[in-house]
């Protein structure tokens, strides 16, 4: 476990770093030859890298002025600790990836030049066609710190082998029945463990550790992890103890999920079901097995979408900083976007219909497309953010670890929980 004195470094770290990337810097005056770009990624995807090395190949053909486009995968689980410890190591990224949960230090720091001006100024690149809505997170006095690069709703992917193997009727069967709620997923999910020997379902990316992708499973009690003013803890309240009070039954008790310490990869067969976004799609391989993507299940407070949002910024301090801005610019033109669109849905209200995801999503259906993607992004809530996230993050992740027994009590990990994070969302 964690200690005290661990966490609090972290945190220390976080801010020092983007403190320490906030302070001047910038363009290097008279520096000789090429720029040469770096942008760190979240994905090592084969085919995520070879649609970013085509577009950035297609720029370097019109800006002599431009060398190398190098995008840098870090891992996700210490993606956003790396990049910090680039940045206050001097090694910064001229771009960088940023996940939602650190969105609020990144925007709030001066760590990132205000991309406004290039975007507006760029001919064709229709900035009002972005949705307010999706810039909100990124966006401090009015400026644009990141561009809002892919807002992405959390389906559950289906074996649909597997569950009709083990007797269980489809996900899409339960929604044309109306029946499509967690407890019939659930079922589903600890049937098919029981009778093939698999796992049921799988939160991708939690593994007892990243508990913000919780909040796909709890926002259907109308759970929160803190208020939305920030200031209160919400582990605590009846909604949050109810969903955890049901997961904790569906790990330990019904094998629904695979437990700590086991892993299950969906993509390679191994599960049943697994909540993801469309970026994972490139994962399914041609006749693996028969699939299908749909909604997350409704809750006992009826249906609801949640998003996983992620920015790209500019890092101030980039000797390059100018030419960086221009690049995501022509990274993320309308042409541009619905290339990505394949993997990352994008903030173009205009690329946002079924018909245009579709053209570069092949493996999606419209009809999943529009009831994923596009429903969720009109109605879901962003995971949990947070000044001060890598403090408030290691706490929640030290006080929930306890939960990850047989006989937790669940409501007295809560307020454990609550007891740890209240201090620091008073501040």
């Amino acid at each position: 476990m964690t200690t005290g004195k661990g966490l609090r470094g972290v945190a220390v770290a976080l801010a020092a770093a983007l403190a320490l990337a906030g302070c001047g810097g910038g363009e290097k005056a008279g520096s000789d030859g090429p720029a040469n770009l770096r942008m760190t990624i979240w994905s090592a995807n084969e085919a995520h890298l070879k649609l970013f090395n085509e577009i950035a190949d297609e720029y370097k053909k019109g800006h002599p002025d431009v060398g190398t486009i190098t995008f840098d995968p870090l891992p996700f689980d210490s993606y956003t600790t790396t990049l910090t410890t680039q940045i206050a190591g001097g090694n910064a990224p001229d771009l960088a990836w940023i996940f939602e949960n650190s969105a609020p230090d990144f925007v709030a720091s001066g760590a990132l030049r205000p991309l406004d001006d290039t975007l507006k100024s760029t001919e064709g690149y229709g900035y009002d066609d972005l949705s307010p809505a999706t810039r909100k997170l990124w966006q401090n006095d009015g400026k644009l710190y990141a561009y809002p690069f892919s807002t992405s709703p959390f389906g559950i992917f289906v074996n649909t082998d597997l569950l009709k193997k083990a007797g269980q009727k489809t996900p899409a069967e339960l929604i044309a029945a109306g029946q499509w709620t967690w407890d019939a997923a659930l079922a589903a999910a600890s049937a098919s463990q029981a009778k093939t020997g698999k796992a049921g379902l799988v939160i991708r990316d939690f593994d007892y550790k990243g508990w913000d992708n919780l909040s796909t499973f709890w926002t259907g009690w109308d759970a929160r992890a803190w208020s939305e003013d920030g200031k209160t803890c919400g582990f605590n309240a009846p909604e949050m103890v109810d969903a955890m009070t049901t997961l904790h039954k569906a790990i330990f008790t019904d094998k629904a999920l695979p437990g700590p310490g086991t892993t299950a990869d969906f993509f390679a067969g191994d599960a049943a079901m697994t909540v993801t976004q469309i970026s994972r799609a490139s994962l399914l391989k041609d006749g693996g097995f028969g699939w299908d993507l749909v909604p997350l299940p409704a809750g006992p407070k009826g249906n609801y979408a949640v998003i996983g949002q992620a920015g790209i910024g500019v890092l101030k301090k980039s000797p390059h900083a100018k030419a960086a801005a221009d690049f995501l610019a022509f990274l993320t033109n309308p042409t541009n976007s619905a290339k990505l669109a394949r993997f990352f849905p994008p903030p173009r209200q205009s690329l946002l219909t079924a018909e245009t995801l579709a053209k570069t999503n092949p493996k999606l259906k419209p009809e999943q497309l529009q009831k994923v993607v596009i429903d969720g992004i009109t109605s879901g809530v962003v995971k949990p953010s947070h000044a001060g996230q890598a403090e408030l993050s290691q706490q929640v992740r030290a006080g929930l670890d306890p939960l990850w027994q047989p006989n937790a009590d669940v409501k007295a990990v809560l307020e454990g929980v609550c007891a740890k994070i209240q201090p620091l969302l008073a501040k």
